[in-house]
């Protein structure tokens, strides 16, 4: 199940998004549309499933290694989770970085429930989108170097915190 929502199209989260946020749906009389607080819910839609995945999968395979030194250690649970969860950390920053590297590429959700309204849930992906429609490519493709530049950052310090770079040379 989790595999089959990493694919899930982001326009068509956004959609139905849209749809229970909207005046005439579930929610609408909550207010969120064109709100941060819609676009973060679309944004955990999309992002979720892909973290979820990986992260369930590292674990999956840690377990089938380690099942039956755990057992026959006669560790408690909290004991097997955090050994799992230790020598998983690299896989699970990976899935952490995989769900940011999709959210902060998102754009067509984000237009959708967000509705790119300036000074208020107006994102880089978004502007950029805005710009090149309007033809103003130096502006776009300047604002596109400064998400690329966030996004390596947040990677390079991801890496650091981890220390991921520097135990691998060992």
């Amino acid at each position: 199940m989790l595999n089959a929502l990493m694919g899930l199209p982001p326009v068509v989260v956004g959609l139905i998004v849209y749809i229970f946020l909207s005046r005439s749906g579930p929610f609408g009389a909550l207010g969120l549309l064109f709100t941060p607080t819609a676009m973060i819910i679309a944004q955990v839609i999309i992002i979720v499933p892909l973290i979820a995945s990986i992260a369930h999968q590292s674990l999956r395979e840690l377990w089938a290694e380690y099942h039956d030194l755990l057992i026959s250690m006669n560790v408690t649970q909290m004991q097997k989770m955090r050994t799992l969860l230790w020598d998983a950390r690299r896989a699970l920053l990976t899935a952490a970085l995989a769900g940011f590297g999709r959210g902060i590429g998102e754009v067509g959700a984000i237009m959708i429930v967000g509705g790119n309204i300036d000074n208020a849930t107006r994102v880089l992906t978004t502007a950029i989108a805005l710009e090149t429609g309007k033809g103003e490519f130096a502006l776009a493709l300047a604002l596109g170097f400064i998400l690329i530049a966030l996004a390596l950052g947040v990677n390079l310090l991801i890496h650091w915190i981890g220390q991921t770079e520097r135990d691998s040379r060992w």
